[in-house]
Protein backbone atom coordinates (compact mmCIF):
# COMPACT_ATOMS: atom_id res chain seq x y z
CA UNK A 1 0.00 0.00 0.00
CA UNK A 2 0.89 3.19 -0.56
CA UNK A 3 0.48 5.94 1.65
CA UNK A 4 -0.38 9.22 -0.47
CA UNK A 5 0.41 12.51 1.24
CA UNK A 6 0.24 14.82 -1.99
CA UNK A 7 -3.02 15.71 -0.95
CA UNK A 8 -2.77 17.40 2.28
CA UNK A 9 -3.87 14.54 4.12
CA UNK A 10 -2.09 12.18 6.22
CA UNK A 11 -4.88 9.51 6.36
CA UNK A 12 -4.95 8.51 2.93
CA UNK A 13 -3.73 5.16 1.68
CA UNK A 14 -3.65 3.53 -1.50
CA UNK A 15 -3.99 -0.33 -2.13
CA UNK A 16 -3.67 0.00 -5.67
CA UNK A 17 -3.65 2.58 -8.79
CA UNK A 18 -0.35 3.75 -8.72
CA UNK A 19 3.15 2.55 -9.95
CA UNK A 20 6.65 3.01 -8.54
CA UNK A 21 9.60 4.07 -11.20
CA UNK A 22 13.08 4.43 -10.00
CA UNK A 23 14.95 7.04 -11.45
CA UNK A 24 18.64 8.37 -11.62
CA UNK A 25 16.99 10.44 -8.26
CA UNK A 26 15.36 7.76 -6.38
CA UNK A 27 11.80 6.08 -5.91
CA UNK A 28 9.15 7.81 -8.22
CA UNK A 29 5.49 6.98 -7.46
CA UNK A 30 3.17 7.82 -10.22
CA UNK A 31 -0.70 8.29 -9.25
CA UNK A 32 -3.34 6.98 -11.90
CA UNK A 33 -6.15 9.50 -12.68
CA UNK A 34 -5.23 11.66 -10.01
CA UNK A 35 -8.73 14.10 -10.36
CA UNK A 36 -10.95 11.07 -9.91
CA UNK A 37 -8.74 10.07 -6.75
CA UNK A 38 -9.32 13.71 -5.10
CA UNK A 39 -12.92 13.22 -5.95
CA UNK A 40 -13.14 9.55 -4.53
CA UNK A 41 -11.45 11.24 -1.39
CA UNK A 42 -13.64 14.61 -1.57
CA UNK A 43 -16.74 12.65 -1.18
CA UNK A 44 -15.98 9.67 1.24
CA UNK A 45 -14.92 13.34 3.56
CA UNK A 46 -18.29 14.68 3.25
CA UNK A 47 -20.35 11.38 3.63
CA UNK A 48 -18.27 9.96 6.72
CA UNK A 49 -16.01 12.66 8.63
CA UNK A 50 -18.39 13.22 11.43
CA UNK A 51 -16.47 16.55 11.65
CA UNK A 52 -13.76 17.97 9.19
CA UNK A 53 -10.40 18.75 10.17
CA UNK A 54 -8.80 21.89 9.19
CA UNK A 55 -6.38 19.87 6.52
CA UNK A 56 -9.68 18.32 5.41
CA UNK A 57 -11.70 21.87 4.76
CA UNK A 58 -8.18 23.15 2.87
CA UNK A 59 -8.34 20.02 1.05
CA UNK A 60 -12.13 20.42 -0.10
CA UNK A 61 -11.69 24.51 -0.95
CA UNK A 62 -8.82 23.97 -3.57
CA UNK A 63 -11.04 21.16 -4.90
CA UNK A 64 -13.24 23.79 -5.23
CA UNK A 65 -10.95 25.80 -6.81
CA UNK A 66 -11.49 28.88 -4.16
CA UNK A 67 -9.50 30.99 -2.35
CA UNK A 68 -9.74 31.45 1.44
CA UNK A 69 -11.08 34.71 0.82
CA UNK A 70 -13.56 33.41 -2.16
CA UNK A 71 -14.63 30.18 0.38
CA UNK A 72 -15.44 33.04 3.52
CA UNK A 73 -17.63 34.97 1.45
CA UNK A 74 -19.66 31.68 0.13
CA UNK A 75 -19.79 30.35 3.56
CA UNK A 76 -20.59 33.80 4.83
CA UNK A 77 -17.84 34.15 7.67
CA UNK A 78 -14.09 35.67 7.54
CA UNK A 79 -11.13 35.36 5.61
CA UNK A 80 -9.85 34.83 8.76
CA UNK A 81 -11.91 32.40 10.27
CA UNK A 82 -11.13 30.16 7.19
CA UNK A 83 -7.42 30.72 8.16
CA UNK A 84 -8.05 29.49 11.51
CA UNK A 85 -9.83 26.41 10.56
CA UNK A 86 -7.18 25.44 8.31
CA UNK A 87 -4.43 26.16 10.57
CA UNK A 88 -6.10 24.04 12.69
CA UNK A 89 -6.62 27.35 15.24
CA UNK A 90 -10.66 26.91 15.38
CA UNK A 91 -12.63 24.02 14.34
CA UNK A 92 -15.05 25.02 11.43
CA UNK A 93 -18.95 25.64 12.84
CA UNK A 94 -21.66 23.38 12.09
CA UNK A 95 -23.27 25.34 9.43
CA UNK A 96 -20.16 26.98 7.33
CA UNK A 97 -19.32 23.07 7.47
CA UNK A 98 -22.73 21.56 6.23
CA UNK A 99 -22.36 24.32 3.95
CA UNK A 100 -19.07 23.34 2.40
CA UNK A 101 -20.18 19.41 2.32
CA UNK A 102 -23.41 20.21 0.31
CA UNK A 103 -20.96 22.73 -2.34
CA UNK A 104 -18.62 20.37 -2.89
CA UNK A 105 -21.12 17.37 -3.24
CA UNK A 106 -23.03 19.31 -5.75
CA UNK A 107 -19.65 20.28 -7.68
CA UNK A 108 -18.87 16.78 -8.14
CA UNK A 109 -22.58 15.69 -8.86
CA UNK A 110 -25.18 17.91 -9.49
CA UNK A 111 -26.10 20.63 -12.30
CA UNK A 112 -24.58 23.91 -10.04
CA UNK A 113 -27.87 25.58 -9.11
CA UNK A 114 -26.87 25.65 -5.33
CA UNK A 115 -23.49 27.60 -5.97
CA UNK A 116 -25.07 29.79 -8.50
CA UNK A 117 -27.94 30.30 -5.44
CA UNK A 118 -24.85 30.68 -2.83
CA UNK A 119 -22.71 33.02 -5.03
CA UNK A 120 -25.97 35.26 -5.67
CA UNK A 121 -26.21 35.42 -1.66
CA UNK A 122 -22.98 36.52 -1.10
CA UNK A 123 -23.03 39.43 -3.89
CA UNK A 124 -26.01 41.09 -2.28
CA UNK A 125 -25.29 44.27 -0.45
CA UNK A 126 -27.49 43.80 2.36
CA UNK A 127 -27.21 48.08 3.44
CA UNK A 128 -28.25 49.30 0.10
CA UNK A 129 -31.72 46.81 -0.62
CA UNK A 130 -34.46 48.49 0.68
CA UNK A 131 -36.70 47.72 -2.73
CA UNK A 132 -40.43 47.33 -2.74
CA UNK A 133 -41.38 43.84 -3.19
CA UNK A 134 -44.18 43.79 -5.97
CA UNK A 135 -46.27 40.29 -6.18
CA UNK A 136 -49.27 39.08 -7.98
CA UNK A 137 -51.56 36.26 -8.18
CA UNK A 138 -51.67 34.33 -11.48
CA UNK A 139 -53.25 30.68 -12.35
CA UNK A 140 -50.17 28.63 -11.39
CA UNK A 141 -50.39 31.22 -7.64
CA UNK A 142 -48.28 33.89 -6.26
CA UNK A 143 -45.54 35.32 -8.61
CA UNK A 144 -43.29 38.10 -8.30
CA UNK A 145 -45.11 41.00 -10.48
CA UNK A 146 -43.38 42.03 -14.07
Amino acid sequence: MYHYTDCGLNNVWLKNGYETYETDYGKVVGIHNVEDLHKAIGLHLIANKPRLSGSEVRFLRIELDLSQKELANLLGVTEQSVRGWEKHRNKITKAPERLLRYLYRESVCNNGLLRKLVDRIATLNRDAYHAKIELEETDAGWKQAA
